[in-house]
């Protein structure tokens, strides 16, 4: 792995989901009992802002009661002793990253743990209740809504992600599907960079033709193990 320096992983709804948290495209998932047009949009919002922020109130409470599990830590373990530049790029929106060990990382498509004020557009830290319009912390105004990017929005912190890739050596999938833009778009763009690219997934993703090599398995198993070689002693 000596000509590996920089690395992006970017990860999906599958390294959380051996920690109990709900994915969304699986069978039984959350699209099947939650249509994304009536929870997951700036016009949904608008519409019945109640749904919508019971909905995210309902995640906010059951992400606080999951534990990170063996995928967290391995990712948490490579933050810390990679060498080289690291970014983790996630499109979950819960902390298991976080309290796995994981510092240089960002998430693309917002936190459940924050509140936004559609008044100051400040950000604030929130494990409790939306729905009840509490005070924005910030400015007192009743405009709190979940820091969190709808369908039809434009995720966070584009221009890092972009130049973290043209600068990475291998770019790293773990647990996406592949069906969600731009994040599913990564994987080519690295690759057309120069990048070698890998995907550790449950199963083949829709891209999954994209990647140099694939290893399919439970993320607590196949991160582990990957995670393990990459910060194995060259022999």
């Amino acid at each position: 792995m000596s000509s590996i320096r920089n690395i992006v992983v970017l990860t999906g709804a599958g390294v959380s989901a051996e920690s109990g948290i709900d994915t969304f495209r699986t069978e039984g998932g959350l699209w099947e009992r939650y249509k994304p047009e009536d929870v997951a949009t700036p016009e949904a919002f608008a519409r019945d802002p109640d749904l919508v922020l019971a909905f995210y109130d309902m995640r906010r409470a059951a992400i606080q009661e999951k534990q990170p599990n063996a995928a967290h830590f391995a990712l948490g373990r490579l933050d810390a002793e990679w060498p080289g530049e690291l970014l983790i790029v996630t499109q979950n929106i819960d902390d298991l990253h976080e309290r796995g060990g994981a510092k240089r990382m960002l998430h693309m498509h917002g936190q459940h743990l924050n509140a936004w004020c559609g008044a100051c557009d400040v950000r604030s830290p929130w494990t409790g209740l939306l729905a009840d319009r509490p005070p924005c912390p910030a400015c007192g105004t009743r405009a709190l809504r979940p820091d969190v990017v709808w369908f039809g929005e434009m995720p966070y912190r584009m221009d890092e992600i972009h130049a973290a890739l043209r600068k990475a050596d291998l770019f790293v999938s773990i647990g996406t599907s592949g069906a969600v833009y731009p994040a599913a778009g990564f994987v080519r763009g690295a690759r057309d960079l120069g990048a070698r690219t890998l995907e550790l997934n449950l199963e083949p993703s829709q891209g999954s033709r994209w990647f140099h090599e694939c290893r399919h398995g439970p993320a607590t198993e196949v991160v582990a193990a990957w995670v393990e070689e990459m910060l194995a002693p060259e022999r």
